[in-house]
């Protein structure tokens, strides 16, 4: 067993949701509309094919080029999302989907959500929350509660995902220095004009959606 089954089945449930949350609040999309996904994938947009969604002009911007032979109407564009190569307002719809709890630390969140602010009026932005119970990367409950001093000698041995895929030390550090979750209020600040949503699970508050659609009054 590999980390990505255990991701895959997860992804996949929350993605649907997503999916239909974007075509609930933006009900206009159609073949025509710009639709920028920012460190996104094929996988998100596979899915909304097979659920039968209407997919517009789809951008994907990612550090990496892409691995995929991509499909006509998706265009792969490497690049950083603190520091987008577009126009203001060159999309009719911004999205990003658990991006943004990857950027380390305030002002590089603070950066990366001006960005989204600016290429879009309309946006819809996903993270996890900071205040859910099971840290989503590591697969493990609590940890992300811990200081990070207290979390890296735990990283490894006692999460799943370090039990699952073995990762070196340093790797360990790379991606504890990655990560850094938000709150609502945080959001809130990163995206004044937006609706905070949450996506629960369990009850619990799993996951942050700040929402802007400029269509409404």
């Amino acid at each position: 067993m590999s980390i990505h089954d255990v991701y895959r089945p997860i992804l996949t449930y929350f993605r649907r949701q997503r999916l239909r949350k974007i075509y609930e609040i933006f009900p206009t999309i159609d073949e025509t509309t710009n639709i920028v996904d920012v460190g996104g994938d094929l996988f998100f947009w596979e899915l909304a094919k097979l659920e039968g969604m209407p997919l517009g002009k789809i951008t994907i911007v990612n550090l990496y080029p892409s691995k995929d032979t991509l499909p006509e109407n998706v265009n792969w564009v490497v690049a950083d999302g603190k520091k987008l190569p577009f126009n203001d307002g060159a999309f009719d719809i911004a999205f990003s989907n658990s991006v943004i709890e990857h950027l380390y630390n305030w002002e590089s969140q603070t950066e990366f959500a001006e960005e989204i602010r600016r290429i879009a009026q309309n946006y819809i932005v996903q993270t996890p929350s900071k205040i859910f119970l099971v840290e989503p990367h590591y697969l493990t409950p609590f940890i992300h509660w811990l200081p990070k001093k207290v979390q890296r000698p735990l990283l490894r041995n006692f999460t799943v995902w370090g039990l699952i895929t073995r990762p070196s030390q340093e790797y360990c550090d790379r991606v504890l220095a990655e990560l850094r979750l938000l709150n609502r209020q945080e959001m809130s600040k990163l995206f004044p004009e937006a609706k905070i949503q949450s996506e629960d699970f369990w009850g619990w508050e799993k996951s942050l959606i700040a929402v802007k659609n400029a269509n409404e009054g």
